[in-house]
């Protein structure tokens, strides 16, 4: 069983994600708390796999993400939260915390959210992960925020079409698939960079390609100096 430890100071909350995690298997809360300084109690008392935390609670909820992370550095951190500003985010993860999941999230995104840290992965709402990464400054962090971004192989061949400038109908005919396919992928694309239309499809699928590129860039630079 993996172990949960939950803080957030609406018990309505509380109840909701235990009877949540009670039906999903091999998931399991361990142990309940309401402020920040619960998250690090339950740290240190119960060591479990993962805790889920609150970030607008009594007292200083990102210290105690730090803190709790050198009291169990192998407890995982997920932020669940209904703060939408970037600067949130960027703090939470700056703190320690592996997940950043939007309290308007499904129920299942924030199982995954669990089983994806718990595995080592970062997990962001993805519908949100675009802005936090064009927003974060440092370079490790940007690059384990466009992990929470994932394409699937045809959602990468539109985008890399997109990139060159292709019309939809120029997709489809590169990819022999119709045109309204095209249409409902990038539908799909715009849902996973928060983009609202299609320009702003390409600006985020170009960001992730630059990150892609510096990244590969720093690791040829580094291959040649050893």
């Amino acid at each position: 069983m993996v172990s949960i430890g939950l803080v957030d100071d609406h018990p309505l909350m509380i109840e909701g994600i235990i009877t949540l995690f009670s039906r999903a298997q091999g998931l399991e809360i361990s142990s309940t708390g309401s402020t920040a300084r619960d998250i690090i109690d339950i740290s240190s008392r119960f060591r479990p796999d993962v805790i889920i935390v609150d970030l607008s609670m009594a007292g200083d909820v990102y210290e105690a993400i730090a803190t709790s992370i050198k009291v169990s550095p192998n407890t995982k951190i997920v932020a669940f939260t209904a703060a939408t500003g970037v600067d949130s985010a960027i703090r939470a993860l700056d703190a320690g915390a592996n997940g950043y999941v939007l309290k308007g999230s499904s129920a299942q995104e924030l199982i995954q959210a669990v089983e994806a840290v718990r595995h080592g992965e970062t997990y962001i709402t993805q519908s949100f992960a675009s802005q936090v990464i064009a927003a974060l400054r440092n370079a490790s962090l940007r690059r384990v925020a466009a992990e929470a971004v994932r394409f699937s192989i045809r959602e990468d061949q539109i985008v890399r079409l997109l990139l060159r400038g292709k019309t939809n109908k120029e997709i489809a005919i590169a990819l022999k698939i119709s045109e309204k396919t095209v249409k409902n992928y990038m539908t799909i694309l715009m849902q996973k960079l928060n983009a609202r239309n299609r320009l702003e499809v390409v600006i985020a699928a170009q960001a992730l390609t630059e990150l892609d590129n510096s990244d590969r860039t720093s690791q040829g630079q580094q291959r040649q100096l050893s």
